[in-house]
C-alpha cells in the first residue's frame, strides 16, 4: 500500500511510504536533507513499522517540536491504526 504524508514543522514537504505485510518496502522524501533522508530510508526497509514508530518517534530537530524521523514515525502510526 501507497501512502502519501504531508509533513508539518519540517524541511520536507511530504513523503511516499510504501509498506506491505505490516513491513516499510520503501519511503521517498520530497524535500529535506537528501544524504540524511537516504540514509533513514536504507534503515528502515524491511523493518516492521511498529519498531521504526519505537525508533524514529519524538526525534527532535534544532528546537523544532518535530524532525522527519519524528513526521515518518507519525505517518507510520496512522497507517497503524487505519489497518486495524
Amino acid at each position: 500500500m501507497k501512502t502519501t504524508y504531508m509533513t508539518q514543522g519540517t524541511c520536507c514537504q511530504a513523503f511516499e511510504i510504501e509498506t506491505e505485510d505490516g513491513k516499510v518496502k520503501d519511503v521517498k522524501f520530497y524535500g529535506g536533507c537528501n544524504g540524511n533522508l537516504q540514509g533513514i530510508c536504507s534503515l528502515i526497509r524491511g523493518m516492521k513499522m511498529e519498531d521504526v514508530v519505537e525508533r524514529l518517534k519524538g526525534i527532535r530537530c534544532g528546537a523544532k517540536p518535530t524532525s522527519c524521523p519524528d513526521q515518518l514515525a507519525t505517518a507510520l502510526t496512522e497507517i497503524i491504526e487505519n489497518e486495524k
